[in-house]
């Protein structure tokens, strides 16, 4: 069986952005459909289409929100915060140009932010 990271990477082979790959490869969390989640994330790519914070976190960010649901809020916020930590901690920045001057490829990213999604909305999910 292929992990959610491993789904991920394979979507950016296709020709999607890493927000749009992490989002749509978290489909069974969010409950968004593949053409929504493609559309949803389509400008938040290369950090915003202007190199700041990476689409993986993006995408990330966004399939927590979507799972843990509008009335948790406050829960979603410290959630968010947990997925930049976690790519911050494993390679030391966020910014979409930062990582790409680093050599880190995007598929690592990718993969990552996928299983960073999973892993902090199975831990949260009620």
């Amino acid at each position: 069986m292929v992990g959610i990271g491993e789904e991920a990477v394979a979507l950016h082979g296709n020709g999607m952005n890493c927000a749009q790959c992490v989002l749509r490869a978290c489909g069974k969390y969010t409950g968004l459909d593949e053409n929504t989640a493609i559309a949803v994330a389509a400008g938040f790519g290369g950090g915003v289409r202007c190199g700041e914070i990476c689409g993986a976190i993006s995408g990330a960010v966004m399939a927590v929100g979507l799972a843990m649901g509008s009335e948790n809020s406050m829960r979603v916020g410290a959630l968010s915060k947990a997925c930049s930590a976690a790519i911050r901690e494993k390679y030391g920045v966020v910014r979409c140009l930062d990582l790409k001057r680093a050599g880190i490829p995007c598929d690592d990213l990718i993969k990552f932010g996928a299983e960073t999604a999973e892993k902090l909305i199975l831990e949260n999910k009620e």
